[in-house]
């Protein structure tokens, strides 16, 4: 199959893109490389199936022109981020919103197949535990900037129902806390990735708030077959999945665990949001997917146990992060 991966650069995004090259597709990516990397992808640039084009979904003409030469979209470009939403959260609108306008209308236009990413932001700051595809979203004021995410991620769910109605074959994957080898060092919004890059350098791990609100996180394998059986299965169409874990763990705790497979003798530091992110923030509790629709529809279920994936994470960090290799 001809495989268009939009984010195809990116943690996520080079994973899936893996994927799709060892099952024999031939895959074009479509990434601006502003969080994505040549080197997540450099061990397929000499192969004549794969093709890069460095470039932004926020040009219409570039998105049309890749998706009328391929079969299916796999949609993961997106700005991401708490730190850089916050920051910038016109950039993030702009891009999480008419980057995906753009895919939607190109695959409406040449009718392709397409699978959304999105992400477990979705629900906002609801408690409700766990959480169905189904279930009402509950965000803060739009003064908080940190919700312009969620809001922007809705839309692009708003925009793919939207355009199922009209016939297009369309899925929605949600993304609950994926890890694994190719975090970013710099973290973008990957918990993990920060813990491991300061336990590595010695430096004292950071968490924000109390350290007691919870996430369940998803080593990538698992999170790329979750994506990969939503793109194939037919019954997936006109349809959003909760791609995760299960497991809950609080941040506090996820710290500790960092601390013990990485041997790292540095300390713990709670610190408050305000410190970090500014006033202009609000954080939820608690995160935690209901994954009974992707086991009944796509036969998914987490299988990577959290203490495994860690121990695989950590030793690519090692052997990868500035602070880790020597």
């Amino acid at each position: 199959m001809r495989v268009l991966v939009t984010g195809g650069g990116g943690f996520i995004g080079s994973h899936l893109v893996d994927a799709l090259m060892d099952r024999g597709d031939e895959v074009w990516v479509l990434d601006n490389l502003g969080t994505g990397s040549v080197k997540n992808l450099e061990h397929h640039l000499d192969d004549p199936r794969f093709h890069l084009r460095v470039d932004t979904i926020l040009d219409s003409e570039v998105v049309d022109e890749l998706v009328a030469q391929v079969e299916m979209v796999y949609h993961l470009a997106a700005a991401v981020g708490v730190r850089y939403i916050v920051s910038d959260p016109l950039g993030a609108i702009r891009t999480n919103v008419r980057g995906t306008e753009n895919v939607l209308q190109s695959a409406y236009r040449h009718w392709k197949r397409v699978v959304i990413a999105s992400t477990s932001e979705i629900y906002g700051k609801s408690q409700g535990a766990p959480l169905k595809e189904t279930d009402d979203r509950v965000l803060g004021p739009t003064t908080i900037n940190r919700w312009s995410y969620s809001a922007a991620k809705a839309i692009d769910e708003h925009f793919a129902y939207a355009y199922h109605q009209q016939g297009l074959p369309v899925s929605i994957v949600r993304y609950f806390n994926c890890y694994g080898p190719r975090l970013h060092e710099l973290g973008y919004g990957s918990v993990i990735a920060n813990f491991t890059r300061q336990a590595l350098a010695g430096e004292a791990l950071t968490v924000h708030g109390d350290g007691k609100q919870t996430r369940c996180f998803t080593f990538v394998a698992d999170t790329i077959r979750g994506t990969l059986l939503a793109g194939d299965r037919p019954e997936a169409l006109g349809e959003a999945f909760n791609i995760g874990s299960e497991h809950e763990i609080t941040i506090l705790d996820l710290a500790k665990l960092i601390q013990e497979l990485s041997g790292a003798k540095s300390d713990i530091t709670i610190i408050p949001y305000r410190d970090y992110y500014g006033h202009n923030y609000e954080d939820t509790l608690r995160r935690q997917p209901d994954t009974t629709k992707s086991r009944e529809v796509l036969g998914f279920g987490a299988e990577i146990e959290l203490r495994d994936g860690l121990q695989r994470t950590i030793e690519w960090c090692r052997e990868n992060y500035s602070v880790g290799n020597g």
